[in-house]
């Protein structure tokens, strides 16, 4: 049997009420994690000493003046960081990008189609598009606001047709999970 705590990740909670669901799937898979507020100091995160950082969902806006934000170590330290809703749209802002309100809303269940191959889709499809042959993963979506510009040095890596970007060359023009490719 191995070592459950050989490996930690650290979740990061902003107010999702899947967050004890994110850690029950971590632990599920073998690997040892603990649920901590958003607002945890730079020194309790080095205490705890991570491999991987995940920022959950939350209730809040990114948009909106004094809303939770990671503390600035988290993409400091050279761990993977993987940020689900309104983890991700922090992290986005935090890092350059911009994010906004959306017009529309994305609530329940959608797809996304995988734009860029990466270890974090691989081996995973629910469908394939006929058109483009891309995989497609059926989701279930909760948010308002949207990521309209991605940091410098993040790839866009899955999309759906609703949280539009300024155009991308080769690419999709909107996307909702991204990859940092940080130098």
């Amino acid at each position: 049997m191995s070592d459950i705590h050989a490996h930690k990740i650290l979740i990061l909670d902003f107010g999702s009420q899947y967050t004890q669901l994110i850690a029950r799937r971590v632990r599920e898979i073998g690997v040892y994690s603990e649920v901590r507020a958003f607002d945890i100091t730079e020194e309790e995160i080095r205490e705890y000493n991570p491999n991987g950082i995940i920022m959950a969902g939350g209730p809040e806006s990114v948009t909106e003046l004094d809303s939770p934000r990671a503390p600035q170590c988290v993409f400091e330290m050279g761990l993977p960081v993987f940020g689900i809703c309104y983890g991700m749209q922090t992290m986005a802002e935090q890092l350059g990008g911009k994010v906004e309100g959306s017009n529309q809303s994305e609530f329940g269940y959608a797809q996304i189609q995988i734009d860029v191959d990466n270890a974090l889709f691989n081996g995973i499809k629910d469908h394939v598009d006929t058109a483009s042959g891309k995989a497609l993963l059926d989701v279930w979506m909760s948010h308002g606001d949207k990521v309209a510009q991605a940091p410098d040095t993040f790839t866009v890596t899955a999309s759906t047709p609703t949280a539009r970007l300024p155009p991308w060359p080769g690419k999709r023009n909107s996307f909702t999970a991204y990859s940092s490719t940080r130098k």
